[in-house]
């Protein structure tokens, strides 16, 4: 290749040609086998993510980054930025820098300079991934039997965690976190979780049970928000907007005033990177006061359980979506977030796709752990049914990723427990570095 190659090449380079390729020689004088190559990075940080090398004997996971000269690595100040910190290979074209990459805790990367690898046009001796050559032109219908399988493995895993946090904080509790986690999409799952454990729902409805439905939206998300550390007092220097709805931002500051206690998490703990202002952490947490005002009567578990008890599995879960959905109403529909006003085309605080990323994901997953602690069969088997035949969901990154590596199509991938089962062998497989022994690696068949 000339000297005009792009870091799209370098990429390719990576993605088409290095998998399976066995001691190559690093800078530093290592030798690397390359396991997996990891899938592509959407978020901040390294180009690659959950790629698998085996350095020297030792197997490695973590991040790959990629430039066409090693130089790069210092130009763009890796070294500087913790979020690098999982890089465990540096992959380059051509090595133009003294030394292997340093990162910001101290480590160092070993550097694969791939011009002294490729000696012919790389489509000619192209090693993919196992699966990535042996599942396409598959029948459908074998495809889809391995991928409802693992969907079921990766239900069954939810079930056990949802049994075993019921066990430890409760049933009430354990459905809450793993809404607020749903809620919080992957990049700000961790932190909504930590939420709901600093502001759990015991507290929450018990001290805000009398109040009038304005106080209590008003409260819940006054106390939820400065616990999150997202209200406006540690932001001096920021407009923040009312839009003529009766000082909601003000009710909100006076009701965390109220609360007490104020060890509260940063605004710095909250992603907000390539992520639509409909999904701010804050809209979010206002989506949850509704869904607790919603069910302040007979509970948020005793709601849930009662609304699975009603869905038909003949509509496929469509009651139980209805069930966590909220509209954008009061200060949140005219506002897209405390300091981003907007007038028209305000999103809902909870959508539908949310909706049913959160029956998918959290609703039907703990009705069968709550069945099983509470010994009611009818729940689980209905559960387990919606789940059986619940539709695709809107596709995510890690599915489109699969679906390319296997050269497979959306035909094949065509209910949500068929991506959950892409999900769970990325996880459980390709991740790991494990593709002996996979069911999609039909290279043993």
């Amino acid at each position: 290749m000339t000297g005009t190659i792009t870091e799209n090449q370098v990429v390719k380079l990576w993605q088409e040609f290095m998998p399976g390729q066995a001691d190559l020689a690093t800078e530093e004088g290592g030798k690397v086998r390359i396991v997996y190559p990891g899938r592509p990075n959407d978020d901040r940080g390294a180009d690659w993510r959950d790629a698998v090398i085996d350095d020297g004997g030792r197997i490695r996971r973590g991040d790959i980054e990629i430039h066409v000269n090693s130089s790069s690595w210092w130009g763009h100040r890796h070294h500087q930025d913790p979020l690098y910190n999982r890089v465990v290979l540096h992959v380059v074209y051509r090595h133009d820098a003294p030394g292997a990459a340093v990162l910001q805790n101290g480590g160092k990367v070993p550097t694969l300079a791939l011009e002294k690898h490729i000696h012919r046009d790389p489509r000619l001796s192209s090693r993919s991934v196992p699966c990535g050559t042996g599942v396409s032109g598959r029948d459908t219908a074998f495809i889809g039997g391995i991928l409802d399988n693992a969907g079921d493995r990766r239900f069954a895993g939810r079930v056990a965690d949802f049994r075993a946090a019921s066990r430890r904080m409760g049933a009430g509790q354990s459905l809450y976190q793993g809404i607020m986690g749903a809620l919080g999409y992957t990049k700000n799952k961790i932190p909504m979780i930590e939420l709901a454990r600093r502001m759990p729902l015991d507290r929450l409805t018990a001290s805000l049970s009398r109040e009038e439905p304005d106080d209590y939206l008003a409260r819940c998300q006054g106390w939820l928000m400065g616990m999150a550390g997202l209200l406006p007092s540690p932001r001096a220097g920021c407009r923040w907007h009312d839009n003529g709805n009766n000082g909601w931002v003000d009710r909100l500051e006076r009701a965390w005033e109220s609360y007490g206690e104020k060890a509260a998490m940063s605004a710095g703990d909250w992603s907000y990177f390539k992520m639509r202002p409909g999904n701010f952490p804050r809209r979010r947490i206002a989506a949850i006061s509704y869904l607790l005002l919603r069910y302040r009567k007979e509970g948020l578990l005793a709601g849930v359980i009662h609304r699975l008890e009603e869905a038909s599995p003949d509509d496929r879960g469509s009651g139980l979506e209805g069930s966590m959905q909220v509209a954008a109403e009061g200060f949140w529909g005219s506002n897209l977030d405390l300091d981003t006003p907007r007038g028209r085309n305000i999103p809902a605080l909870l959508g539908v796709n949310r909706a049913r990323v959160i029956v998918v994901n959290v609703l039907l997953p703990f009705a069968v752990a709550w069945s099983q602690f509470d010994d009611r069969p009818a729940p689980e088997e209905k559960a387990l049914e919606i789940h059986r035949r619940y539709p695709a969901l809107p596709e995510n990154t890690l599915e489109r990723h699969m679906r390319r590596q296997l050269g497979i199509g959306r035909l094949s991938v065509n209910s949500a427990r068929r991506q959950q089962g892409l999900i769970h062998i990325y996880r459980t497989r390709c991740s790991q570095g494990k593709c002996e022994g996979c069911p999609l690696n039909l290279y043993r068949y």
